[in-house]
């Protein structure tokens, strides 16, 4: 029913043929072998093995009565725990390995989404037990997992094209483009109901292009009833297939093969029969009209399925195990040892003691024709690796397989695999592109992945990530966040370095602070001058003429201390600028406090029977300025003697920025410096309204009162600004602030002096001063 497995006797017969002709392995002996069809059952393949182990013709178990047909090396059953002492050998890897092949090519191509398809027997349960785990272990989801009866005999099937159709429906509607097909030689005759089943709904749906991916235990084969079925499905599937090279001469041994020459082969007829679809003469009934086989039908002119001239993997694996047993056989014989235990009988028998055969199993090592080594690991498993096969199949029923890539087990972890992706022939619905095969496509760089509920974890949403964080590849399952000199990029998808950054002279809003602070300096250095040059007159003499040049000087000094915060900030610039700033701001507004109390007093002096005159002195006024100004200095001295300004490093306030800064050590000492000078500048304001209409062409309450109204609207506004700011921005306010609060005091209280000054000098006489209101 599969004329393909013919090469499997082929393979033994051509082996043992190499073998009896060669010089070099087991002289004067001839090794013969007895076949028996397993039918692929296990049940007859027992059979078939008591066949083997009892009397020739005659199936009794455990006697034999023959001496000439001793059993040396046979069959044994698929073994799942190999029992200690009980010699088993494999000519193909553990399967788990080849399950780790399956895998590396799942992950190669990213393929998390598919399906599974297996024979409905024990080799098909363990082969679910096995993968599940391990493929789910990494990330890779089954969209279904489906089961084929394992027979296909004419009384099932019925049952064959309803459960097919249940399996076709379920690809069909899948959105794994990729199926992972396990079972035995046989399984693809089986796994071809499906092409049935799709030739049938032809007219009413179309199957998906879908991406197979076989194990090395599975062959493209048919049964002979298949032959007209077509196979496009399986166009561009994948297989593993052991590592193996074409055997010198095995082409030309199977073109000798002929049912009308060759003798001894009961096989042979049978497998053309089946392969040609015709009957021998002796064979055809004479009411049936055959199509007769003359015995000149080639080989070569058969569908792949049929049979292939080239040497299959499972041929080549029977290869390999005729050549091993009798390269043990020919190392025990060529043993010392052994040469005297030997039982001579005419060299028709070895020796009786067989289990010896297996310690010389065990450490065969050799190259068979095809130049590949033959050996077994400790476990008894030949030591090979995979190669990958791509399947390219025709309209003529035939196929071609070409190698793409290899799975080598003895490479180092992460280089087990190596595919040639441009040799690689996709299925006809992929447009030869690569095929996707995923329950959701990749989430992007900049989002992550969020499992649905309900669902295996490859079906998910994405969802972009958070304020803060990147992903810089596909399908991350979290995003990270950036390093503290690092920000995110506008898609999220990788990091960008902060750029430092602090209030400097070479941009904009340093320069256009600074040069307005050094034009209010200049400005204040002339009114110094126009009040020095005219300081015996009388508008400069009133009011205290000292007061006037400290009060002058000081502006001076708020102004030029405003440039102590731009730059890049040093340890003598953090510690100066704001104690600086305090401390002169506090001269000035002791200044101003001292020269509206002045006023009051000169107006009172004024008042018959007054007795103020004594607190006029000069010494008076410098007092209030000197102590005044001594408080906010201890104030300041506590400050730097505790917990003093320092350059510090902000990489949190700006998202972009790593802001170099000063860091006011003790915020409370910092408040309580601008506190007190809020106090002063209160009492200022309070003292110099309620004096702001006495009666006098000098009197400087009016201008005082104006003044300080600027100076405490500009730091009541200062707080809330400065407090909502950040990095450069909140050292622009502070400046702003001090050059605003400085230029009302000196525009206030001096330009109208000026005025008079400069512009209206017959106004600054001694009559106007002493002049009254009425």
């Amino acid at each position: 029913m599969v004329p393909k497995n013919y090469q499997h006797l082929l393979a033994l017969t051509f082996a043992v043929k190499e073998i009896n002709e060669s010089p070099h392995i087991l002289p004067n002996h001839t090794l013969g072998f007895r076949v028996y069809d397993s039918y692929a059952n296990a049940r007859t393949t027992c059979q078939a093995t008591l066949r083997l182990l009892s009397v020739k013709e005659r199936l009794v178990p455990n006697y034999a009565c023959s001496i000439h047909n001793n059993l040396i090396y046979g069959v044994a059953p698929v073994m799942n725990d190999k029992t200690p002492g009980l010699p088993f050998y494999q000519m193909v890897p553990d399967e788990t390995l080849q399950y780790e092949g399956i895998l590396s090519l799942l992950l190669h191509f990213s393929w998390t989404w598919i399906g599974l398809v297996f024979m409905d027997n024990d080799n098909g349960e363990r082969f679910l037990q096995t993968v599940f785990p391990m493929f789910s272990k990494r990330g890779v989801c089954f969209a279904f997992t489906k089961k084929l009866p394992p027979h296909t005999y004419i009384t099932n099937i019925n049952v064959m094209l309803e459960r097919g159709a249940k399996i076709y429906d379920k690809l069909v509607n899948s959105k794994a483009n990729v199926v992972v097909a396990h079972g035995e030689s046989y399984s693809i005759a089986i796994f071809r109901w499906l092409t049935y089943i799709s030739e049938l709904n032809i007219m009413t749906s179309k199957l998906k292009g879908k991406v197979w991916i076989a194990s090395a235990q599975m062959d493209f084969n048919a049964f002979v009833y298949q032959r007209d079925w077509v196979t496009g499905i399986f166009h561009g599937s994948l297989t593993l297939r052991i590592c193996s090279n074409d055997l010198p001469g095995f082409k030309l041994f199977e073109e000798s093969r002929n049912p009308l020459s060759t003798k001894g082969d009961d096989f042979l007829r049978i497998f053309w029969q089946q392969a040609f679809g015709c009957r021998f003469p002796a064979s055809v009934m004479n009411e049936v009209e055959e199509k007769i086989c003359t015995g000149k039908e080639r080989l070569e002119s058969l569908p792949g399925d049929f049979f292939e001239m080239s040497m299959t993997g499972h041929s080549y694996s029977i290869y390999n195990a005729v050549c091993a047993v009798a390269h043990a056989m020919h190392a025990m014989s060529s043993s010392e040892e052994n040469h005297r235990a030997m039982v001579k009988t005419n060299g028709q028998k070895l020796r009786n003691e067989q289990w010896q055969l297996h310690q010389f199993l065990r450490g065969v090592s050799f190259n068979n024709s095809a130049r590949n080594k033959v050996s077994f690991s400790g476990k008894g498993e030949v030591v090979s690796g995979f190669d990958v096969i791509n399947w390219k199949f025709f309209s003529n029923e035939s196929f071609l397989h070409m190698k793409v890539g290899m799975f080598d087990l003895q490479a180092s972890p992460g280089q087990t695999l190596t595919i040639d992706e441009e040799a690689i022939t996709w299925h006809h619905w992929f447009n030869q592109t690569r095929p996707l095969s995923v329950c959701t496509k990749s989430c992007r760089p900049g989002s992550s992945k969020k499992v649905k509920e309900g669902e295996p974890y490859c079906c998910y949403n994405c969802i972009t990530c958070p304020a803060g964080k990147i992903s810089s590849q596909e399908d991350m399952n979290d995003c990270n966040p950036c390093s503290d000199t690092e920000y995110p990029s506008k898609n999220q998808d990788f990091c960008l370095p902060k750029t430092i950054t602090f209030l400097s002279y070479e941009e904009a809003l340093g320069l256009s602070l600074a040069i307005p602070a050094l034009a209010f300096s200049f400005i204040t250095v002339l009114v110094l001058a126009v009040f020095v040059k005219n300081h015996r007159t009388p508008i400069v003499k009133a009011n205290n003429q000292k007061l006037t040049y400290t009060l002058l000087s000081s502006l001076l000094l708020c102004f030029l201390c405003s440039l102590l915060f731009i730059g890049e900030p040093q340890k003598l610039t953090c510690l100066l600028r704001q104690t600086a700033f305090v401390i002169i701001f506090s001269v000035a507004l002791s200044s101003v406090l001292a020269k509206t109390l002045l006023v009051i007093l000169a107006f009172m002096a004024t008042q018959p029977g007054a007795r103020m005159r004594k607190w006029l002195g000069k010494e008076k006024a410098s007092a209030i300025v000197l102590c005044c100004s001594l408080i906010q200095a201890g104030i300041c001295s506590v400050w730097l003697g505790t917990s003093p300004p320092f350059p510090d490093v902000d990489l949190f306030s700006m998202a972009t920025e790593i802001i170099l800064e000063c860091n006011e050590g003790s915020v409370i000492m910092f408040y309580c410096a601008l506190g007190y000078m809020g106090l002063l500048a209160t009492i200022s304001f309070t003292v110099a309204f309620l004096s702001r209409k006495l009666p006098s062409s000098f009197n400087e309450a009016k201008f005082i009162t104006f003044s300080m109204l600027v100076f405490c609207s500009v730091w009541i506004s200062f707080v809330p600004s400065y407090l909502s700011t950040k990095g450069k921005s909140m050292v622009a306010v502070e400046i702003f602030s001090i050059l605003a609060s400085s230029a009302g005091l000196l525009c206030c209280i001096f330009l109208p002096k000026c005025y008079i000054i400069v512009l209206r000098p017959e106004q600054n006489n001694k009559e106007q001063l002493i002049r009254r209101k009425h």
